[in-house]
């Protein structure tokens, strides 16, 4: 990267449709189109459609390659049996921290698709290169492709009629299952909570494409709702949620590890095991303001005990029309799902539950008996 903002092959449309742009880790991206809170619904009820080609995507290819990402990655790609197949992983360090989450599939027997975070991209692909030590093996940064995400309940229908070539792959695809389609590859995937895809396409069809799914009832969404609509799913976000100073069990992802092949060395996993039989982990879950305010991160949170924690996200969910946030807490009693818990907003000592992540899918409320519509703190 440069010091300039990186510019998508989409930009000219964002600035068509009179989007507020900023600076997200190096790219210019669209914040919100006008509405955040109306972008956030239409996800919700019907279709967004979002400019994700800042991702990092690397493809790795090579008779190695399998044996390569077993190391690398604390989930098993032993378990994508099926071209197609992809799995949700964090990378990690030796002592057990997140160098990133990302998503992985298994393109044929030997050459996997490796989506990262923006945010991670140089330490993502200098873990990678230094764990580069076979002949058999090619690391391919694809900065070539574009990447747009179709997200909400009418998504399949969109893509279908956008995109008539691929309208029976968009009805067959399971959830985490991708198929490649000449140039283009389109995965059941996301991060919303809703149904939809991530198509990656050459970036000189960008352009087309969008204005496809937009003139067939995509409506652009930015950032902004993006961050909401996660939220509510209980979705984490690198660098608030996940990090190299905590450990997947430290953050909710304790169901990413697979430990199933005790040959299987991977970076990260002494680390793992001994803090699993120490049980030490800390406690990570989602949070509901009783009172009325907004919960952010960074606020810290007092369990009955008197130990403290702090919150790690939070915002406003318009759908549940409530504050919410994630947690990490002290592995204590007190901090257990249906807790209650104190925290300081405003000067104020406002009352806060803990409760199972996620908060919504699918666009429903999973926790109706403990979130009723309350509004916002002015």
């Amino acid at each position: 990267m440069t010091d300039s903002p990186a510019k998508t092959p989409l930009y000219a449309e964002h600035l068509a449709l009179n989007a507020r742009m900023v600076d997200f880790h190096g790219w210019l991206l669209p914040l919100h189109y006008g509405s955040q809170l109306d972008e956030h619904h239409r996800v919700r009820q019907s279709c967004g459609l979002f400019d994700v080609s800042h991702m990092t995507v690397t493809d790795v290819a090579g008779p190695d390659a399998r044996s390569f990402l077993r190391i690398l990655l604390a989930n098993d790609v032993a378990r994508l049996s099926e071209t197609g197949q992809g799995l949700y992983s964090c990378m990690l360090n030796p002592a057990g921290g997140v160098i990133d989450d990302l998503v992985v599939y298994r393109l044929g027997p030997e050459c996997y698709r490796v989506i990262s975070n923006s945010a991670t991209r140089q330490p993502v692909l200098a873990w990678m290169q230094n764990h580069l030590d076979s002949q058999n093996l090619v690391l391919n940064t694809r900065d070539d492709l574009a990447m747009v995400a179709i997200q909400g309940p009418d998504a399949a229908g969109i893509v279908a009629r956008a995109l008539p070539d691929l309208a029976a792959t968009a009805k067959s695809l399971s959830r985490f299952h991708s198929e490649t389609t000449g140039a283009r590859f389109l995965a059941r995937t996301g991060y919303t909570g809703e149904d939809g895809f991530e198509l990656l396409l050459p970036g000189d069809q960008a352009v087309a494409t969008w204005q496809a799914l937009v003139a067939a009832g995509a409506r652009p969404t930015g950032l902004g709702a993006r961050d909401t609509l996660r939220l509510e799913a209980g979705l984490c976000l690198y660098g608030q949620d996940l990090d190299i100073h905590h450990t997947p069990l430290e953050s909710g992802l304790g169901w990413t590890l697979n430990l199933t092949d005790p040959q299987r060395a991977f970076n990260g996993r002494t680390a793992i095991e001994r803090q699993q039989a120490d049980g030490a982990a800390a406690h990570f879950t989602g949070v509901v303001l009783l009172d009325r305010g907004v919960l952010r991160a960074g606020q810290i949170l007092t369990c009955a005990d008197g130990r403290q924690g702090q919150l790690t996200s939070g915002g406003f969910s318009p759908t549940l029309q409530h504050a919410i946030g994630f947690a990490r807490l002290p592995a204590t009693e007190s901090a257990t799902t249906g807790s209650v818990c104190t925290l300081t907003i405003r000067g104020q000592e406002k009352a806060a539950r803990l409760v199972k992540l996620p908060f919504i899918r699918n666009g429903k409320n999973l926790h109706p008996e403990l979130i009723e519509p309350q509004g916002v703190e002015a």
